[in-house]
Formats: C-alpha cells, sequence, structure tokens
C-alpha cells in the first residue's frame, strides 16, 4: 500500500502547532512536531515547516497533502494558517484535508457514537457541534451545521444523557447535570495530521483556490459596522 505523506498546522488558537507525518490506510508515523507561538504565526509558521523539512532532508515536493484547521477560532491565526496552507498547495500542486476544530475534539474524546463538542467563544457564546464519531477510524459525521449560539441556547439543544466533548473548564461547569461531559486536552497538529491523512486517502480534499475559513462568528469589525447589531 503506497505510504502518504502529509504536513498539518493548526493556528486557530493561542497555541498553534504543526505536525508532519506519514501512513496509510492501517499505520500511521509522527515524523515530527512543532509548537507555535500565539501572536507569532506569521513570523514561525513558514521557518518552522522548512526547519522541519531540513532535519528530516525531505524536499517539499515529497509531501503528498496539506491539513489545515479551518476554525472556528482566532480570525487572525486562521487567516495566516490557512494562507501558508494555501500558498504551499499552490507551489506544490497539492491536495488539501480540511478539518474543523470541534471535529477534531470530538474524535480526540475517543468517544464513539453522537456526541457534541463545544469550546468557550466567549462574550457569553459557545461554539458547539454535533457528531455521529468515529474514532478508530478517526472520523466524525457532522449531525448538523457548526454554529455559534448563547450559553442559555447551548444548554437548550442538549438532550437528557447528552455526551459533552470540550477543552475548556468553562464550558465542563456548564453542563448541566443528566449530561455527561469529557474534558480533554486541546487536540494539537498530530490529531490533524491523523484525521487528513483519513481524508486524503479518502479523496475527501479541496484544490487550494476553494480553502476558506470557517470563522462561525464574525470578525469585530463586522460586527460594529453592521447597524443595530
Amino acid at each position: 500500500m503506497t505510504i502518504h505523506s502529509i504536513l498539518a498546522i493548526d493556528t486557530s488558537w493561542k497555541h498553534g502547532s504543526l505536525a508532519l507525518a506519514r501512513g496509510d490506510a492501517e499505520n500511521f508515523e509522527l515524523l515530527e512536531t512543532a509548537p507555535l507561538t500565539g501572536g507569532a504565526f506569521s513570523a514561525e509558521l513558514v521557518p518552522q515547516i522548512a526547519a522541519i523539512l531540513a532535519r528530516r532532508k525531505l524536499p517539499k515536493q515529497s509531501i503528498d497533502g496539506l491539513a489545515v484547521v479551518s476554525g472556528p477560532g482566532s480570525f487572525t491565526g486562521l487567516r495566516v494558517g490557512l494562507a501558508a496552507i494555501k500558498g504551499l498547495a499552490e507551489v506544490l500542486k497539492k491536495p488539501i484535508a480540511v478539518v474543523s476544530g470541534l471535529e477534531a475534539l470530538a474524535i480526540a474524546s475517543g468517544a464513539s457514537g453522537r456526541g457534541f463538542a463545544a469550546l468557550d467563544a466567549q462574550r457569553g457564546e459557545v461554539f458547539v457541534g454535533e457528531y455521529d464519531i468515529h474514532p478508530k477510524t478517526w472520523q466524525a459525521q457532522s449531525l448538523r451545521e457548526e454554529s455559534l449560539v448563547t450559553r442559555d441556547a447551548f444548554l437548550a439543544v442538549l438532550p437528557m444523557g447528552a455526551r459533552v466533548v470540550t477543552s475548556d473548564a468553562s464550558i465542563s461547569t456548564l453542563v448541566p447535570a443528566g449530561a455527561t461531559v469529557l474534558q480533554i486536552k486541546r487536540p494539537s497538529a498530530e490529531t490533524i495530521a491523523r484525521i487528513g491523512l483519513r481524508k486524503l486517502l479518502a479523496g475527501r480534499t479541496i484544490p487550494a483556490e476553494d480553502l476558506d475559513a470557517n470563522y462561525v462568528r464574525r470578525s469585530d469589525a463586522e460586527i460594529f459596522s453592521t447597524p443595530g447589531s
């Protein structure tokens, strides 16, 4: 079976990371990972990618595919990450696997079946998605569109006995009695690479010109420039 190499990045929140990995449908090997400092993504990202490839003595052309977190998260961080991946994809003519941060959170929980993934969006709001989770194959089928809701609306959408996965203590304490909450560490670029590899093998990729961010929330500029908002 053909071994595929993949470069994955996550710049959707304050602590970013990138990972270089390879594998196939049965195997996964993490070659190297590196953290990215919040507030310095634009300065660190491209040099870190070049350094990892140099240490592995791999040319850029050896990368078979790219994976990137498209959101939700920081506007600035997402723009930097997506611009870097789009540039690489255009130069190398390689496909891109798009991964949602909520999707990655659901899969990283290790739980199977129906569940919600939620992140604190600040301002009294929650990023939330619902999935049918298949952790053994690093996949999660979306059951509803990811959305930004108030905390009250988030509680209202949870059915009795719901399972909620989050990396935020503020969400853990919000989940009502009768629901199960799993608080885990925020997934790193290694997880993004694992999910992205599966999408790459399945042909679930997009070309560079179709890559766009899933901000979920409008930017502050849009919010405060809209009359009545």
